[in-house]
Formats: structure tokens, sequence, C-alpha cells
């Protein structure tokens, strides 16, 4: 009997055809595809952990989704990324965006969608195992931060 898979997972078993190839996309291009697929990590580890007051979801989901949290993130996963993430890293956190950050200091902000850029980059390839390892990491240790 073959396991029904749900969720984020359920996601991952459909293949993605971009009109451009990932490679060739910009890095803001590629955090807007990033913060919403965060976004679905983010809410899901939410309700798996019980949570079900809307109130309550959106004031802890913003522990997770804000431009200092992601930038932290980002630099403890640094040492585990390859040169190719590392590359798109960059190109978003180098992309000029004009706009500035509502909160926080621009250099989290620009770090974020480095950080964005990367998710973005991995879902729009079909990294999927990569793409969950990584986000699984940054979720345990914003959970931890904040205990």
């Amino acid at each position: 009997m073959t396991e029904q898979v749900t969720g984020v997972q359920a996601l991952f078993n459909q293949e993605v055809k971009p009109v451009k190839k990932p490679q060739e996309m910009t890095g803001l291009a590629l955090a807007y595809m990033g913060d919403a697929v965060w976004e679905i990590f983010v809410r899901e580890h939410l309700l798996q952990c019980g949570e079900m007051k809307p109130d309550r979801l959106h004031k802890f989901a913003t522990k997770f989704v804000n431009a200092k949290a992601q930038s932290d993130v980002l630099h403890l996963l640094m040492p585990t990324l390859s040169e190719e993430e590392l590359t798109i890293v960059k190109r978003g956190r180098n992309a000029k965006s004009g706009s500035s950050p509502k909160n926080g200091s621009l250099i989290d902000y620009r770090h974020a969608t480095g950080f964005e850029s990367l998710i973005g980059y991995l879902y729009l390839c079909g990294a999927y195992e990569r793409l969950q390892e990584l986000a699984k990491t940054a979720i345990q240790t914003l959970t931890e931060k904040d205990e």
C-alpha cells in the first residue's frame, strides 16, 4: 500500500515548469517565489505544532518570516552551502529592489532576500530534498532561538 503524501510534501510531487530556467532568473524573481515557498513551510510547521488560532498563527509566523530571522538563518546555513547555492544567495542579496525595508536594517533585508532567492531557486530547480533539508534546519534554528 502506498503512503499518501500531503502538505508541502505533496507540492514537491508536482513538476514545476517555469518559462525561464531558474539559472536565468533575477535574484528578485527567485526571492519572489522563495518568499511564498518559505511561508508555506512556516505555516505548515505552525499547524503541525498544534496552533490553530489565526491571531496566534500570525504572531508566531512573524518570528520566522522577517528579515532579521531570515538573515540570521542564512548566516548559519552559509558554511553548508555549495558554490552554486552561494552564487544564488549573492545574486539575491545584491539585487536592487527599489524599496526599503519597513522594519529592520537594510543589511538584514538584503540577506533575507538572498535567503529567499535560494529557497525559490531550489524549488524551481526541483531540488526538493535539499530545500526540505535547509528549511528544516532553518525552522529548527529559529524555534530553538525563540525558546
